[in-house]
């Protein structure tokens, strides 16, 4: 009962008047995000922390909500229209949603997407209401060396989940890590690779990492590629609507999606990825029309969807109660909450407990504000698919230098902006996936405070780690999560 008075609490923060124009705010940029290709949510979010720095925190955050959940809603019609999935999660859905658009079906297609989206954003934030208390309670009572094995757990599954190649995932990872220890060690004093340069005694803003990776490196990478990915958008005829016989063969894929979408994003596995996979694969085998898969069946729209977007629910039980993010947006996330001097952790909830229902009880709101943008609108979104991509992502660079700018006012910052941007285009010309670095630039210190913290409490002993039974147990998987897959692979080769 007690989440259901915070929620009602929480209701009463997100229904101001001012709040719930933010929410609009930012379901309608998610939205816009998610249909645009090549976007997202992570890199928009990233691109307004330097805008929103001076926004209550709590307005803030119910905007950057908005975006989160509108950007997956959004996805689906790019995907469906353009078959350009914007992010990995969506592949499936472009998949089957492009052959049902081939076929005259688009609109149905949208439209499963839509609902199964507010169906699966629904349960997936319900449970989110009620399962974040409760780990919150059990996380006050980890010590600091579980912590930190927690942390070498996220750092390790989201480096051999993102990306074809568990290796170039951990070099990114450690990329990331290296950039996070840039600046000015605060217990010894001792500067740490500043290159004897002063503006960096502080630390690179994590802001000019972030923007650079993401959007100039997008914005090179497409760039370069314009002239090779030409597609044609698929012309979207009425409203997004679905017949009697769709929503018969769509309901319970929406609900079997949620229930496989939501632990997986709420478990340090690196997001939506694995979950759409196996709810396609699922509905593949429970479907009464299997030779339909391939040619456009619409279960392999619903139940992928709903997967993507109970994951994206289940993403946020981690952050808010462990400070961990499972995924490139939640990173940023947490970067966001970094920028108001908040640390997301079990003491959150106690500390501002109005913040975090205000953002729970907006994900409800969010999600309605969403299905009504989606379905009555589902044309003007289509249309915004025909924006040359030169223009928009020329916005995005100007956009971008103008935000990271603004940070200091330090032509030092734009330079370092250049850096990463062309970091950022090598590491998708190379297949090295961004997510793993970022995450190191954010958890790295953090990973390092909950280290130094254990070694104090022991008196510098090493002993902790192996003194608590949840450590060692978090460690010896940390340990089975490198090497595993590369004793499987081994094995595979030989057999060829």
């Amino acid at each position: 009962m007690d989440a259901v008075t915070s929620l009602l609490a929480g209701f009463e923060t997100a229904l101001t008047p001012l709040n719930l124009l933010w929410a609009l705010i930012g379901v309608t940029l998610g939205t816009l995000v998610g249909v645009l290709p090549g976007i997202g949510p992570a890199l928009t979010v990233a691109l307004l922390l330097p805008v929103t720095a001076q926004l209550p925190p709590v307005s803030a955050f119910i905007m950057f909500a908005g975006i989160y959940y509108g950007g997956m809603f959004g996805g689906s019609t790019t995907s469906i229209l353009l078959n350009t999935p914007g992010e990995s999660s969506s592949i499936i859905t472009a998949l089957e949603g492009n052959k049902m658009a081939r076929k005259g079906r688009a609109a149905a297609a949208l439209a499963t997407a839509a609902i199964g989206s507010f169906v699966a954003g629904t349960i997936g934030t319900i449970l989110l209401t009620f399962a974040a208390p409760a780990i919150a309670n059990v996380a006050v009572m980890i010590p600091p060396s579980a912590k930190f094995a927690l942390i070498m757990l996220a750092f390790v599954t989201i480096s051999a989940t993102f990306g074809a190649s568990p290796l170039r995932g951990l070099i990114s990872l450690f990329f990331g890590l290296t950039i996070g220890l840039v600046g000015t060690d605060l217990q010894s004093g001792q500067a740490r690779f500043t290159l004897g340069r002063p503006e960096l005694l502080d630390g690179i803003e994590f802001v000019t990492v972030v923007i650079g990776l993401f959007a100039v490196g997008e914005t090179l990478f497409v760039a370069s590629r314009l002239r090779k990915d030409k597609a044609s958008v698929i012309k979207l005829d009425g409203n997004a609507s679905m017949t009697r016989e769709d929503w018969r063969r769509s309901w319970k894929p929406w609900l079997r999606g949620t229930a496989l979408g939501f632990p997986f994003g709420a478990i340090p596995a690196g997001g939506a990825e694995i979950p759409t996979f196996l709810s396609y694969t699922l509905e593949r085998r429970l479907s009464k029309h299997p030779e339909e898969f391939g040619k456009g069946a619409i279960e392999g729209v619903a139940g992928p969807e709903a997967a993507n977007n109970a994951s994206a629910a289940g993403v946020l039980v981690p952050l808010l109660t462990l400070g961990l993010p499972t995924s490139a947006t939640a990173a940023i996330l947490l970067a966001a909450f970094q920028q108001y001097g908040l640390q997301p952790g079990p003491l959150l909830f106690v500390t501002n407990g109005d913040l975090v229902w205000g953002l729970i009880a907006s994900l409800y709101i969010g999600n309605v504000m969403l299905l009504a943008l989606n379905l009555p609108l589902a044309p003007v979104w289509a249309r915004l698919l025909l924006i040359p991509r030169p223009f928009l992502y020329a916005g995005i660079l100007v956009f971008s230098t103008v935000g990271v700018y603004s940070l200091n006012n330090s032509v030092f910052d734009l330079i370092l902006l250049a850096i990463f941007g062309v970091i950022g285009y090598g590491m998708r010309r190379f297949d090295f996936p961004v997510t793993p670095a970022i995450i190191g630039v954010i958890l790295g210190p953090v990973a390092e405070s909950q280290f130094r913290t254990a070694l104090q409490q022991s008196n510098g002993n090493p002993a902790i780690f192996l003194q608590s039974p949840l450590t060692v147990f978090i460690l010896l998987t940390v340990l089975a999560a490198l090497i595993v897959p590369a004793v499987l692979k081994a094995r595979a080769a030989r057999r060829v």
